[in-house]
């Protein structure tokens, strides 16, 4: 049944990543060679990702995905004690091929069916964003790749969601866009999406301005919200 957020929708819009891509599976691949903070060293590396967006995005100094996505793993490795240049290079390698989630490729594939517009809005550089939406083989369901890159600043600034609008030429309210990050599904509730957060992670909501629309565990579930 169609949830009536839901009704008009033309664009399917989907955060990247921890969205469509596991973040933790770049660690995964290594974890015989990164040894026993492995895990550790993959949160405090995504932890450090998002704070460092936010930090830049408040003190003005924007820098582009790739260098921000360095930093922070520079910052974990050193914090779990893990000092080896060559791992760090094939960490940011992998982050290029980071797995989808299982559901991914069919749900895109359905909404494109559909007559859905789909694309990614993410705070990937855009290079970063086409390698591994093509790894994962998924690019050709992709109608856009949008990244923060056009507007140089990090999510949540409005001015990211707009990009959306501007560029699939579809009002806000004719959008739904599909985060797992709690502050992103929040935020761009608050825009005026219609917002379904992929809570993959059972995580309580944020106290924030505005609430997502709908509260789904996997992607699977969105074309039931849809009517599809």
């Amino acid at each position: 049944m169609t949830n009536p957020n839901f009704e008009e929708i033309e664009a399917c819009v989907f955060d990247a990543y921890g969205t469509l891509f596991d973040v933790h599976s770049a660690a995964a691949y290594l974890k015989p060679e990164l040894g026993e903070n492995a895990d550790q060293m993959s949160k405090i590396w995504r932890h450090k990702q998002l704070q460092y967006t936010w930090l830049r995005s408040l003190m003005g100094r924007y820098v582009d995905f790739w260098q921000v996505t360095g930093d922070a793993l520079d910052f974990a490795m050193q914090a779990t004690g893990i000092e080896n240049p060559q791992l760090r290079a094939k960490l940011m390698e992998l982050y290029l091929k980071l797995d989808a989630y299982p559901e991914v490729a069919e749900i895109l594939a359905k909404l494109k069916a559909a007559g859905k517009k789909t694309a990614i809005l993410s705070n990937g550089e855009p290079s970063m964003l086409i390698a591994a939406a093509k790894s994962a083989e998924i690019y050709s369901s992709l109608d856009a790749v949008l990244s923060v890159e056009s507007v140089g600043v990090f999510k949540p600034h409005p001015s990211v969601y707009q990009l959306a609008v501007d560029q699939l030429k579809v009002a806000a309210n004719h959008i739904s866009f599909q985060s797992s990050n709690g502050w992103d599904a929040h935020a761009a509730s608050a825009f005026g999406f219609s917002v379904a957060w992929v809570n993959r992670f059972d995580q309580p909501p944020e106290n924030i301005p505005a609430t997502p629309h709908a509260r789904i565990k996997t992607l699977s579930e969105l074309p039931n919200l849809l009517g599809i």
